[in-house]
């Protein structure tokens, strides 16, 4: 099941114990403080008061989703006080990013470090989590009306439900825009750390349709940063999590599209990606002059092409803008986006691409980002076969597979790709991370590009050979690393 996903910055609806929700931000805890045994948790500084608290994963909701909702439920004085003080927040985060353009550092007074004050669920102290005027929670068991009241309830509608936790990035999130020497584009991060609720989203309508492993996480994040977003899958019972998380549900990609400004998609490959603009209550059918289309999908430049004809046909707008990384990078909201197409949809996705990576190219008219994304994925397809290769050489050979990639990790080709996957094949995980399936395919359109081009493609061949022998050993749907189960059958 998908899941939003926290990290250290994120504006926070933190729940503890029997009390009502409150705002609060996820921060690094003290170093001396040590996490609490067996749980899933992020350590939570609260607004409006000087508490701080270790909060349950499933416990934690994002700010910008819910905060309507929760206004609508709290009206106690010191709740509007905790919410103004997040306001605040936001507003000095935004002014200070926005004087930081072409300024140093400006140094201040040190504040004096207080003592953290750290609530537990069982502490009889929550009182700043209350109003005066409430029934003392902890003392007696309130009436269902009361629960509702405070937003614990089912009254609510506001489901306090498990999820994972995530890896906790402290990788800033203020992006600017920097042209290159090149001609291109990026928006990378800035030197100065940033919290996520200093990016202000767009206003407009967002539209997103496929909800698959790189989807996913690219949804959960729009809505983290305060996007409006409606959601259409295939399989609809995906989109089930996203609505409680705030998204709005589309019931075909026509509807998506006539509803929203920008329609983003990512999905499989190029006949995925035709049909859902082409086929039946596809896209095509929704957009009138003025609405634009993102295809984030992996696919070829001719498929970009035909698809970006068809939707200005139609008075539309066109950018691709396919994405480098993996689940758990789109997880973590630091995808790589490659972007080519209108360079005025480019722009007006600015705080969509802050959301969802760290960086962002703009590599000129549509079909550069196709062709560009297949030459990436073909490297590391390549790449992760030969590894995969040299692990069942050294087996073959009477070599320690652990010595291999300990020897590896301590040279030049060490990275965090190299020892996940390995470490991962080691221990026999294949849990998908990118599909087998699409990077074979990947490696194919590259292959067939290289043709087009008059241009030899030897390595990225023979590399998909073995992911085709892969795939006759029903490894389609494993991470790209279960290539290795080509090399030992």
């Amino acid at each position: 099941m998908a899941t939003v996903h926290l990290r250290i910055g994120d504006l926070v609806w933190g729940k503890l114990g029997r009390y009502p929700p409150w705002p609060g931000k996820i921060v690094s805890p003290p170093k001396d403080l040590k996490k609490p045994r067996g749980k899933k948790c992020h350590f939570v500084k609260f607004f409006g008061t000087e508490d701080h608290a270790w909060i349950k994963v499933e416990q934690l909701k994002p700010y910008h989703a819910h905060k309507e909702e929760m206004i609508k439920i709290n009206k106690g004085k010191r709740f509007q006080q905790a919410v103004d003080a997040v306001e605040d927040f936001l507003k000095k985060a935004k002014g200070k990013e926005q004087n930081s353009d072409g300024k140093g550092d400006s140094k201040g007074k040190k504040t004096p470090n207080k003592p953290l004050k750290i609530l537990d669920e069982d502490d009889e102290d929550l009182s700043a989590l209350k109003d005066p005027s409430e029934k003392d929670l902890a003392d007696s068991d309130p009436e269902p009306s009361t629960i509702e009241r405070l937003g614990a309830g089912p009254g609510s509608g506001f489901k306090w439900e498990s999820s994972p936790a995530s890896s906790m990035e402290p990788i800033s999130k203020r992006l600017k825009i920097i042209e290159e020497v090149t001609g291109s584009t990026s928006i990378q991060a800035a030197d100065s750390t940033a919290i996520n609720g200093s990016i202000t989203p767009t206003d407009k309508r967002i539209g997103f349709l496929g909800l698959g492993l790189m989807g996913s996480g690219i949804v959960s994040n729009l809505l983290k940063m305060g996007h409006v977003v409606t959601v259409w899958n295939r399989t609809a019972e995906k989109c089930d999590l996203f609505i409680q998380e705030g998204a709005r549900l589309g019931r075909t990609p026509a509807e998506v599209a006539s509803m929203c400004d920008i329609t983003f998609s990512c999905v499989s490959d190029p006949k995925a990606a035709r049909d859902l603009v082409l086929g039946p209550s596809g896209v095509l059918q929704g957009i009138r002059p003025g609405k634009c289309y993102v295809e984030m999908s992996t696919v070829d430049p001719e498929t970009i092409t035909e698809l970006s004809q068809v939707i200005t046909s139609r008075g539309g707008r066109f950018l691709e803008a396919p994405v480098a990384g993996s689940q758990q990078l789109s997880n973590d909201g630091m995808l790589v986006i490659l972007a080519a197409g209108d360079r005025t949809v480019y722009e007006d996705c600015s705080s969509c691409f802050q959301a969802m990576g760290k960086t962002s190219f703009f590599l000129g008219e549509a079909g550069n980002a196709a062709r560009m994304m297949l030459i990436l994925n073909m490297v590391q397809g390549s790449f992760m076969a030969t590894i995969a290769e040299g692990l069942t050489l050294a087996q073959a050979t009477g070599q320690s597979q652990q010595t291999f990639l300990d020897i590896l990790c301590q040279g030049q080709m060490a990275s965090t790709f190299v020892d996940q996957k390995c470490q991962n094949i080691l221990q026999g995980n294949f849990k998908p991370d990118y599909y087998l399936k699409h990077i074979q395919k990947d490696l194919r359109l590259a292959i067939s590009m290289g043709d087009m081009a008059n241009h030899p493609t030897p390595m990225a061949a023979a590399a998909n050979e073995v992911y085709k022998r892969a795939k006759a050993l029903d490894q389609s749907d494993n991470d790209i690393s279960a290539v290795y189960r080509a090399y030992i059958h």
